[in-house]
């Protein structure tokens, strides 16, 4: 856009003068509206009628009133002065978290014990702010983030892209989950992968970053992974392992998300692996101040 160069000494506290001046109907009242002196607010109209090369008010009548062309000009730029006003009020809004929206992904063992407590504290100070909550697998969460679907994202580690950072905020150790009436979870104390039955085994969903873990652990017999029944998510998992269908190997706050009695976490005590938690945030994007306060808070 080419700039006018007559027009680059006036400004918005030429335009705020005269339509204080049209709306208050005097220029004193106008000056105590805008907190100034008289004088400046004439000598504003002054530079702007000298920048125009016409009267923008007729000072022979009382109260002052709009030339012709003055009022053309005052109507044309009312919608400039009006919308700057509703833009810095939602501006001034957002920043406050008057209003705005918040989109959180979250890998399902994350939601219970680290993005709830957080969510709660955000939706207790700032009610207006509408809140979304995604939860997938991390891949995908890592792709919404980049893609600016997403403000952040807690998850397992991602592939890598320019458009993502990741930084690590914690790390969980897999164990075995069973019904807390399993005899493995009757025993009490840490138990050894030789006193699971493999055939027991629920797996998980090939495309699933604890599944992926599992499979690339060394310390894992392969019949651990060779199992014929699977589910597609943790939940499915979970709900499986509550009826008695079988166990699963998961990480503890996986294990934990429901914080449901009928389920139990028990050590083993040779399977030496643990998730690494992420705080998935765009690279190339400033955070919103919703983002930031939820981070804040997280």
């Amino acid at each position: 856009m080419k700039i006018n160069s007559d027009n680059s000494n006036i400004n918005l506290r030429h335009l705020r003068a005269i339509h204080a001046i049209w709306q208050e109907g005097s220029f004193v009242r106008a000056a105590e509206t805008l907190g100034v002196v008289p004088s400046a607010l004439t000598e504003a109209v002054r530079q702007l009628e000298e920048n125009a090369g016409h009267a923008l008010f007729d000072r022979r009548l009382r109260p002052p009133q709009p030339t012709a062309l003055g009022l053309q000009f005052l109507e044309e730029t009312r919608p400039l002065v009006e919308g700057l006003d509703r833009a810095m009020q939602r501006l001034r809004g957002g920043a406050r978290l008057a209003h705005g929206s918040l989109a959180i992904g979250a890998s399902p063992s994350a939601i219970s014990g680290r993005v709830a407590p957080a969510l709660a504290a955000f939706r207790k100070a700032h009610p207006a702010v509408a809140v979304t909550l995604y939860d997938d697998i991390a891949e995908r969460l890592a792709t919404l983030v980049s893609d600016g679907v997403l403000d952040l994202a807690i998850a397992g580690r991602a592939g890598t892209s320019p458009d993502l950072a990741q930084v690590e905020i914690g790390r969980d150790p897999f164990g075995l989950a069973c019904r807390a009436d399993h005899p493995l979870a009757l025993r009490g104390g840490a138990i050894r992968l030789a006193d699971i039955d493999p055939q027991d085994l629920i797996q998980l969903d090939g495309d699933t970053g604890t599944q992926r873990l599992l499979a690339g652990h060394a310390g894992l017999p392969e019949a651990f992974l060779a199992g014929n029944l699977s589910a597609r998510s943790t939940v499915a998992q979970l709900a499986l392992v509550r009826a008695g269908v079988g166990v699963a190997l998961l990480p503890r706050e996986a294990v934990l998300l429901f914080a449901d009695p009928a389920l139990a976490f028990v050590a083993v005590a040779d399977l030496d692996l643990t998730r690494s938690l992420y705080l998935l945030q765009p690279a190339r994007r400033p955070a919103s101040p919703a983002a930031e306060r939820f981070l804040a808070l997280l």
